[in-house]
Parts: structure tokens; sequence; C-alpha cells
């Protein structure tokens, strides 16, 4: 029997954002959406592993591994996956990221599929699409 099959079973997809310098993505991710800081590694060349929290929903940040094939949208020159963030109000926090340093790609507004969303990309060259169902 496999895990999936098991009623018991939770499970959960915690994304693990590749980074160019994940110290400064720490501190930009709570300033922009609010993030709490629930783990935090370095190793002794300075590179971090951290895990954070907005609002009970984790993410993983951590300097890209190359080596490892862990790339930074900005090494492979664009992105592979669009961060998804649901919240109460979709317009002050995207307002509050690109204050913090976020590039507006699509203002938050009513979409005919039925969310009032908008899109960002963080300075370290994530997409966030940050929304609420209608």
């Amino acid at each position: 029997m496999n895990d999936s099959s098991d009623r018991n079973f939770q499970a959960a997809i915690v994304p693990v954002l590749s980074v160019q310098n994940g110290k400064a993505a720490v501190a930009f991710y709570k300033e922009a959406f609010g993030a709490n800081e629930v783990m935090y590694i370095e190793s002794p060349d300075g590179k971090i592993v951290a895990e954070l929290s907005i609002g009970g929903a984790r993410f993983y940040v951590a300097d890209e591994a190359p080596e490892h094939g862990n790339h930074s949208p900005q090494r492979l020159g664009g992105i592979s996956i669009r961060m998804g963030l649901v919240v109460k109000s979709p317009d002050a926090l995207a307002e509050q990221a690109i204050a913090a340093g976020a590039t507006e790609i699509d203002p938050v507004s009513d979409k005919d599929y039925g969310f009032r969303l908008g899109r960002i990309a963080d300075p370290f060259g994530h997409h966030w699409e940050i929304y609420r169902p209608l």
C-alpha cells in the first residue's frame, strides 16, 4: 500500500525557492509579506536555508547550489513556477510587496475566472500571484 491510499496520511507541498543572496531574500519576504522565520541555518560559507511562514503557509528559501541542480531564476533567465498566495486583501499585500522592492507585473484586479488577482516579481526573480476568490 502506498502512502496516498492511506486515509490517515496527510501531505503538504512545500516549495523551496532557490535564490542568489539568501539572507537578503529572507529579509525581503519578512518585509514584503510579513513572513515569520520558522527555521534558519547558515553554513560556514554564509549560505543559508530558511523555513518561512506567511499566515501559516510554509516555504523554504535557500541559496542556489548549481552543483546540485538548484538554480535561481536569475541564473536560469526565467521562472519555472509561480507562487500563489491567497490572502484576504491582495491589493494591500501587493502594495506592501512593491514598497519593499517587488516589481508589479499585473496590477491586482477582478479577473473573469473568479479571482481578484495581481502578479509581482520579487527582487530574486520569483513571481507571486497574490489573490482571493471573488
